[in-house]
């Protein structure tokens, strides 16, 4: 069997030269250049079996020349590396028919083991769409976001559910959205709902809509947001707050592909692109029987985890930046921020993860009176880490005030939202009903009179708000 050729071209010749090393050392014959002519001169004689592509060289752009490497040699495999690892360059490489995109510096036994996987099975290329240049980035150069980077322009033109994990904060809308605007469906709508933010007896509504008269209040017909999304992007965030009835709904939904406002008799077919996010661990969920199995296999048709900003510190930095053009684009004054004020960043836990960083970014641009954020202006308006500020002397009002204060700042929910008050007071009670379990190790009879409640008070709290009923050596005592 003769050995495969790889044709690769890289501007710099350092890289081309370990490539090559590394890729004989396989068994593969290279040929390499600097100039994207030479490499499409090869291509269009017939020459090799698969090619490596930087995007920025001296003549031309690489991911230009992936729809006529399509064209001309359809069977040909084509990997794309970068330095310039943004998502739009994923996205693009992926839209424009690339087997694989790695963005430099890259783990060479991980370029070999992509080279040999693309000559067994090679990549038929998918048709090239446009990518709107407008659209807000996701911003990043740590490995964790170039594996992100890589997934969304994978799936953005695929209809597959997908599940997007992680902390609040952290960007699982940003994420969704950009599935939804580098895909198919970028001219349709994109409609995000918060479980959270919406009491449990109106979701049903929310989401699918009501006829008049369905219940007491539905004084007219109103649409819900599947109706909403018709032909578009249906963002359901924090699915783990959703009650048991409205998953049974939405499993059915999914299962069926059609949904009825509630008092309706005919059904509607969706048209929808369904992307979920949580921040909540749904496997114990599923375990306590606080969340139906076979729907989050439904969801989770593909997982996506976005990283905490403590997770990749590295980023930091240009998040900062990103963030204070953002605030100068939308007429602050013009700042820049010192080595010193970043590096004093990258120290902080940033419990908020990204929110936080932009909203200190644009207290910082509105506030600072030098041209320069420095490390002290940082510290003066950095929030402290309560964990290490907290008085001895502080009351328990104080302290749950503070709480909030900084729960509102770092995830931008000080707005009006439906059922904030009822939302405050479950998450209230869920600590304090679980942490006088733990103290009672399970004794529910010495939980209620510690708090003050009647048995059945405390045993229905339990049930109402999926809190584990057993703990401990005592439990249900």
């Amino acid at each position: 069997m003769n050995p495969s050729r790889v044709l690769i071209a890289d501007d710099d010749r350092a890289v081309r030269l370990i490539m090559e090393r590394a890729l004989q050392r396989d068994g593969h014959e290279t040929r390499s250049t600097d100039k994207a002519a030479t490499l499409w001169s090869w291509i269009d004689e017939g020459e090799g079996d698969l090619v490596i592509t930087d995007v920025i060289m001296p003549d031309g752009n690489g991911l230009e020349l992936l729809p006529r490497i399509n064209a001309r040699r359809p069977e040909m495999p084509v990997i794309v590396v970068s330095a310039h690892s943004t998502l739009m360059t994923a996205v693009k490489a992926a839209q424009s028919g690339a087997y694989d995109y790695l963005a430099k510096p890259f783990d060479i036994d991980t370029l070999c083991t992509t080279v040999a996987r693309a000559l067994a099975d090679p990549h038929q290329p998918v048709q090239e769409q446009g990518v709107d240049e407008e659209t807000p980035l996701i911003v990043g150069r740590s490995p964790a976001m170039q594996d992100i980077f890589r997934a969304i322009g994978r799936l953005a033109s695929t209809d597959l559910t997908v599940m997007i994990e992680g902390e609040s904060g952290s960007g699982k809308e940003l994420v969704a959205r950009a599935l939804h605007d580098y895909g198919h469906r970028r001219g349709g709508p994109f409609v995000a709902v918060n479980m959270a933010a919406i009491p449990h007896d109106l979701i049903e509504s929310e989401l699918f809509g009501h006829e008049r008269g369905a219940f007491t209040g539905a004084s007219q017909r109103r649409d819900g947001r599947f109706a909403q999304a018709q032909g578009g992007t249906l963002f359901l965030d924090e699915i783990g707050d959703m009650p048991p009835e409205a998953q049974t709904r939405l499993l059915r939904v999914l299962q069926e592909g059609v949904f009825a406002p509630i008092g309706a008799r005919q059904t509607i077919r969706t048209d929808t692109r369904i992307i979920a996010a949580t921040h909540r661990d749904l496997s114990a969920a599923i375990r306590q029987g606080r969340f139906r199995e076979d729907l989050f296999y439904r969801l989770n048709v593909v997982p996506i985890k976005v990283p905490a900003l403590r997770e990749r510190r590295e980023d930091i930095g240009l998040l900062a930046q990103h963030f204070l053009q953002a605030a100068m684009d939308a007429g602050l004054p013009v700042k820049t921020i010192s080595r010193d004020g970043i590096a004093l960043l990258r120290e902080h836990a940033w419990p908020g993860n990204v929110r936080e960083l932009e909203n200190l970014v644009r207290r910082l641009a509105a506030l600072c009176a030098n041209d320069t954020i420095g490390a002290d202006d940082v510290a003066q308006h950095l929030t402290p880490n309560r964990s290490a500020t907290r008085r001895q002397n502080e009351t328990l009002s104080q302290s749950i005030e503070g709480q909030l204060q900084t729960y509102f700042e770092n995830h931008g929910e000080m707005l009006p939202a439906p059922g904030l008050y009822d939302r405050m007071l479950r998450e209230l009670e869920r600590p304090l009903l679980a942490l006088t379990l733990d103290a009672t190790e399970g004794n529910q009879l010495k939980a209620a009179e510690i708090l003050g409640i009647n048995r059945n008070t405390l045993r229905k709290k339990l049930r109402d708000l999926d809190i584990e009923a057993i703990r401990g050596r005592g439990a249900g005592r």
